[in-house]
């Protein structure tokens, strides 16, 4: 915007106002001519500083022309850029950092309320979450290994960050993940890993059942009840074969076809 002051003066008014104002309500604000006005209110249209709303007419006539100022949206890039070159230059700390604060986040989201009882239960409150914070989760087409599920987010709020600082962004994302599961009594049942950009634009998380973590099949037992046929998580199992939640490396098996940029992920680690 250029540097006028009668300008600013409008746009500071109708960033305060709870309405549209058109231009005759602001001369009488400001004490300027409507002509003047409406040459300036053009200025800042043109400059994407205001944005035009068709209001109705007091009275007979034509529709009046309301203006309102256009929010700016924080640069949350810019802001988690500058977070994450704070964290210092190890990448172990840096890593370890990123993913207690995404259990801190994890923790003040009130959606994050799903009893897990099931991995079918777990993907389902990771898929919401996910959905939920931009991610655009999808399930893996196709058929799945036993006592795992894969769960595809083809959309990240910050790829590009992602991109040059990965254990940070996806530490966060993988402390939110393991929030998620352990508050809803997962803690000991279902693992989870984050395999960042196996493709140019995908991520992949993949839910885990803790090997002896799963009572057997009830359709499988003697006198099972009809309709009981969902393998259920033992929620007091405690098992020596669980892993921490981990950043991995891409599998072999979830590549898409883009090497160059697998290998720069992991280069980046």
């Amino acid at each position: 915007m250029s540097d006028s002051w009668p300008r600013r003066r409008l746009l500071a008014i109708l960033r305060g106002a709870s309405e549209p104002l058109d231009a005759q309500q602001l001369a009488r604000v400001t004490g300027q001519h409507v002509t003047t006005v409406r040459f300036h209110l053009d200025v800042l249209t043109r400059e994407s500083l205001v944005r035009q709303f068709q209001q109705p007419p007091r009275g007979r006539g034509r529709p009046r022309i309301g203006y309102s100022a256009v929010q700016r949206s924080v640069g949350y890039q810019d802001l988690a850029q500058v977070l994450a070159d704070q964290l210092g230059s190890d990448p172990r700390r840096r890593t370890e950092a990123a993913m207690a604060a995404g259990r801190a986040w994890g923790a003040k989201l009130e959606t994050l309320e799903q009893p897990i009882e099931s991995l079918e239960d777990a993907r389902n409150l990771i898929v919401t979450a996910m959905s939920e914070l931009g991610f655009a989760p999808e399930r893996e087409p196709g058929p799945e290994p036993d006592e795992q599920a894969l769960i595809r987010m083809t959309g990240c709020p910050l790829r590009e960050l992602a991109r040059t600082h990965s254990e940070v962004v996806c530490g966060v994302h993988m402390g939110l993940l393991r929030e998620a599961l352990d508050r809803n009594g997962a803690h000991d049942t279902v693992n989870v890993r984050l395999h960042p950009f196996v493709g140019p634009e995908l991520c992949v998380a993949r839910l885990e059942a803790v090997k002896d973590s799963l009572v057997p099949d009830p359709a499988a037992m003697p006198d099972a009840p009809a309709g009981a046929t969902e393998p259920r998580i033992a929620t007091a199992v405690q098992s020596a074969s669980r892993v921490g939640p981990q950043l991995r490396p891409v599998d072999p098996q979830l590549r898409h076809g883009d090497t160059h940029v697998t290998q720069q992920s992991t280069n980046q680690r």
